[in-house]
């Protein structure tokens, strides 16, 4: 059932692929894919290209439960740790099997516009975002030049 559903989305993601991203299987494994994102215009992370795995598999009952996603390109936002680790409601308790791999990568895309330093993983970087948020943007910048360009 998992590869069947994966197959559909991999379909929908080629006729109808989200703004500013993309996602596909590495290589011939359909439950190991690569996803990127382009930062968006309006965020910190304009002009950046971060890369992210969807893996280490699908879950086996997927779409019942969510994929792990993590970013392979580093990054400094509140909600992305130093492993690439993502804090989003939708990668955890509020998944549900309507939602998509293109669903999933908007909503991080959306994150990079909108970062939640309410349920940050990264305090400091919270922090740095709510106390001056333009020394954070320009840290952010930073980033992207050395890391995601």
């Amino acid at each position: 059932m998992a590869l069947k559903r994966i197959q559909k989305e991999l379909t929908d993601l080629g006729n109808d692929p989200p703004a500013s991203c993309s996602a596909g299987p590495v290589g011939d494994d359909l439950f190991n894919w690569q996803a990127t994102i382009m930062g968006p215009p309006d965020s910190a992370y304009t002009g950046g290209v971060f890369f992210l795995n969807i893996n280490p598999d699908f879950p086996s009952d997927y779409p019942f439960k969510p994929p792990k996603v993590h970013f392979t390109t580093k990054i400094y936002h509140c909600n992305v740790n130093s492993n690439g680790a993502i804090c989003l409601d939708i990668l955890k308790d509020q998944w549900s099997p309507a939602l998509t791999i293109s669903k999933v990568l908007l909503s991080i895309s959306s994150l990079l516009t909108d970062p939640n330093p309410n349920d940050p993983l990264v305090p400091e970087i919270a922090q740095a975002y709510l106390k001056d948020r333009a020394k954070h943007d320009h840290t952010a910048r930073e980033w992207v030049q050395k890391y995601a360009t």
